[in-house]
């Protein structure tokens, strides 16, 4: 069973621009966050990550850290991080920092100087080429379109960013910069934080050469995911990281790992290897993808039962092995009730039995603000409203190749980030109580529906059955601890599953859909009595296992007690 904190703990993520302004510029800061922190010890949760909150110029909302240790001014001041940090204590909550570890702001004084002359002593800090038959060294696509390289016009070389033009990516074969990333980890962990998400982590090693990818088609930019994610050397680098550093402290880290499935995620999880407590994967964040990356915007019909294969195959394999993050929605995904579920007539029901699904598999649930009052996505008019990077990046080119404005703004509707970023809906006034000036992304005008003020008050509300869900989770080994089992593997509609440790078992029953479809209790499980622990529907008058009728989105758990283990 190998018991750890981490393993027991619910994790909340605040992306802080968005979570509570608490001095009317119209962006959230970290004194706003300290003015909730009750109503997340309420609703049960242990850990709490924060999106990166460092100095920065903001062109990808803080993930181009210009000085990492330093606080973005609009957050507020080392000070009130230290407060921050104080009062989740003083509650028993931990604090698990964003960090960004592949790249740094343009505006970082290492990039200013390594991009001063070809000699200056940072210039190995980065990475930087010569072009190519009159253009790039290669021809690597960006996560955010366009190419991996830059031209600076200053030395007459190229800069490698994966991400915006303003993240050049930092050259992890230099030791020196691995000494400054290590020294830099150490002083935020003797400042008492509790861990690390580890941002594009397998991306810190590009295939030696910077080869072209295959490109049959001839196209001017390639998608070459394979000549920069989760390449062998990741895994020295990361132990490096764990044995001089992150092995001194009882802390909890987690990877973005995108592109590997279970068995190659046990290189960074597995117990023993010395570097990650747990990854966030993407398999079940492409079900509705026509291809990974930038193809994500090009949406296809999901099935539940790709969901069960991905989902299964990730329990099974990393039982008693590694340890999985579990996640429906965050900063970079659409919010999961209308992804996943159904934000108009079945909200409510549909958001429970996603959070159902979620908090009663093996692996520590993630929470994306909001997530837990069931807010939905955004579609805005205008471009000129939305503020993601990447949307504007997808934007301005489907527009130069053509693409009809009514086609991009569907997709974007869908699929864009700022679905997700748009400010927390705290209770039905002005803004949706998230500020009293004018906020940096337009709040969601369902507010005055969907807020967290009404959803406290309200004892059947979506925010309460979080609240029941975790408590179930602290109370119950065996929703920690227990081994998976599927059941009905390919049934359409139903998603139903089993968690077993010793002399217990839990039975989840999920309808994923607005349909009516009957549960039959395999012939095996009908000995010994089964407690409801759990329903997002009222008690049911039938509770005939054998032959159970599910109402649209319902969500049942229930508990065994195993006579013969």
């Amino acid at each position: 069973m190998n018991p750890k904190w981490w393993k027991e703990s619910i994790v909340y993520q605040i992306y802080p621009i968005s979570f509570m302004d608490s001095n009317g510029d119209g962006k959230g800061d970290l004194r706003g966050i300290i003015s909730k922190l009750d109503y997340l010890q309420e609703l049960g949760v242990d850990v709490i990550w924060v999106c990166p909150i460092y100095k920065s110029p903001n062109h990808d909302n803080g993930y181009d850290i210009s000085d990492y240790c330093d606080i973005m001014k609009e957050f507020g001041t080392m000070d009130d991080f230290d407060r921050l940090l104080q009062n989740m204590h003083a509650r028993g909550m931990k604090l698990m920092m964003d960090l960004v570890l592949n790249h740094t702001s343009h505006e970082h004084p290492w990039f200013v100087e390594s991009r001063a002359s070809k000699d200056n002593p940072k210039r190995d800090y980065y990475i930087w080429r010569k072009g190519k038959n009159g253009g790039p060294p290669n021809n690597w696509e960006s996560y955010f379109s366009g190419s991996v390289w830059e031209l600076d016009p200053q030395t007459d070389e190229y800069y490698l960013h994966l991400y915006s033009k303003y993240q050049p990516d930092l050259n992890w074969d230099n030791p020196a910069v691995i000494d400054k990333l290590h020294e830099m980890v150490h002083w935020w962990l003797k400042k008492g934080v509790d861990g690390f998400r580890f941002d594009a982590i397998a991306h810190i090693v590009k295939k030696e050469g910077y080869p072209d990818a295959h490109n049959p088609s001839g196209a001017t930019t390639v998608r070459a995911y394979d000549m920069f994610s989760n390449l062998e050397n990741v895994h020295t680098l990361l132990q490096n990281l764990y044995d001089k550093v992150l092995f001194h402290y009882d802390i909890m880290t987690v990877g973005e790992t995108s592109g590997l499935g279970p068995e190659q995620a046990l290189d960074y999880v597995g117990d023993g290897r010395r570097e990650l407590n747990m990854t966030f994967q993407f398999e079940h964040m492409n079900l509705d993808a026509a291809s990974p990356g930038s193809g994500r915007w090009d949406v296809v019909p999901w099935k539940l039962t790709d969901l069960k294969k991905i989902i299964s195959n990730w329990q099974t394999v990393l039982h008693g092995r590694g340890w999985n993050a579990n996640y429906l929605c965050n900063h970079d995904q659409p919010r999961s009730v209308s992804r996943f579920g159904n934000d108009l007539y079945y909200r409510i029901p549909s958001a429970k039995k996603l959070a159902t699904f979620i908090h009663m598999l093996e692996g520590t649930p993630y929470i994306y603000q909001g997530e837990e009052i069931g807010m939905t996505n955004i579609a805005l008019e205008s471009i000129d409203d939305y503020r993601d990077v990447e949307t504007l990046n997808y934007y301005e080119e489907k527009r130069q190749q053509g693409v009809p404005e009514e086609e991009i703004m569907s997709a974007i509707h869908r699929k864009s980030r700022d679905n997700a970023r748009t400010p927390m809906q705290w209770e039905n006034a002005h803004e949706g109580g998230f500020t009293t000036g004018t906020p940096w992304l337009r709040v969601n005008s369902n507010y005055a529906e969907i807020n967290a003020a009404d959803a406290v008050k309200d004892p059947d509300s979506i925010y309460h059955y979080y609240k029941k869900l975790i408590e179930l989770r602290k109370k119950h080994k065996v929703i920690v601890y227990g081994e998976y089992g599927l059941l009905l593997p390919d049934h359409p509609e139903i998603y139903a599953y089993i968690r077993t440790l010793e002399d217990q078992r839990l039975l989840v029953i999920l309808n994923f859909f607005d349909k009516e479809p009957v549960f039959e209790l395999p012939a095996d499980m009908k000995q010994g009595g089964m407690q409801l622990l759990l329903s997002n529907y009222q008690a049911p008058k039938n509770d005939d296992l054998t032959q159970l009728k599910l109402r649209p989105y319902e969500a049942r758990i229930y508990l065994q007690q195993l006579e013969d283990k």
